[in-house]
């Protein structure tokens, strides 16, 4: 008996059942890394490529950077994730300072889409794709990357991996990853790219030098 969708599926391929399969595709090695500062610039490379604002900057010069993006982008409302490193960069005091109010990472989803900026970090780096990786836990609650209108991600160059074999085998344990290239972006209506539908409209990557 045969199977009338298989047969249109062949019909439509111009094949028959007696007609041999193809041989399986190559199957790439692992993609090698290149030198650090390499890997580093053609990671934010990519990231520009894909509407996306990245720089690199000192620590130091954090502070005076987050200033700007506050008053550039009229951000009044900010949620960020806890973390050692925010900690060190003063970034809850700066935006305090600035008047901006914080809102808890674990806050009700609908305040969290109320928010103008996201700042998380990132555990992987793909600088072949310009990929961010971000795993998820109650300390880092992916809303924080998908609601706010900007999402901005600071990193460090040790994340850098060089493709997925590396990430996969890195987050074995890890109960949920988020993979973002570029900011969010659909052209389900009349194929016209648009950005922010699905979640931030900008994404603004700080790589911190070494």
């Amino acid at each position: 008996m045969t199977n009338p969708i298989i047969d249109n599926i062949r019909r439509s391929l111009g094949r028959t059942a007696e007609t041999p399969l193809s041989l399986r595709p190559a199957i790439y090695e692992s993609r090698q890394p290149e030198a650090l500062a390499v890997e580093t610039e053609h990671f934010l490379d990519e990231v520009r490529k894909l509407s996306g604002v990245a720089q690199t900057l000192s620590p130091e010069s954090v502070s005076e950077a987050l200033k700007t993006l506050v008053a550039e982008n009229g951000i009044r409302k900010a949620t960020l994730w806890h973390s050692p490193l925010f900690e060190q960069l003063g970034l809850e005091q700066t935006l305090r300072s600035l008047g901006v109010d914080l809102v808890s990472p674990t806050a009700d989803k609908h305040e969290m889409a109320l928010c103008d900026l996201g700042i998380t970090e990132a555990d992987y780096l793909l600088p072949e794709t310009g990929t961010l990786v971000l795993t998820s836990s109650a300390e880092k609650p992916r809303a924080v990357s998908l609601l706010p209108r900007i999402h901005l991600a600071i990193v460090q160059p040790e994340l850098l991996r060089p493709d997925l074999h590396q990430v996969f085998a890195a987050a074995k344990d890890s109960n949920y990853l988020v993979f973002i290239t570029g900011p969010s972006r659909t052209a389900d209506i009349e194929l016209t790219v648009t950005l922010g539908v699905h979640g931030p409209k900008s994404l603004h990557v700080w790589m911190l030098e070494s």
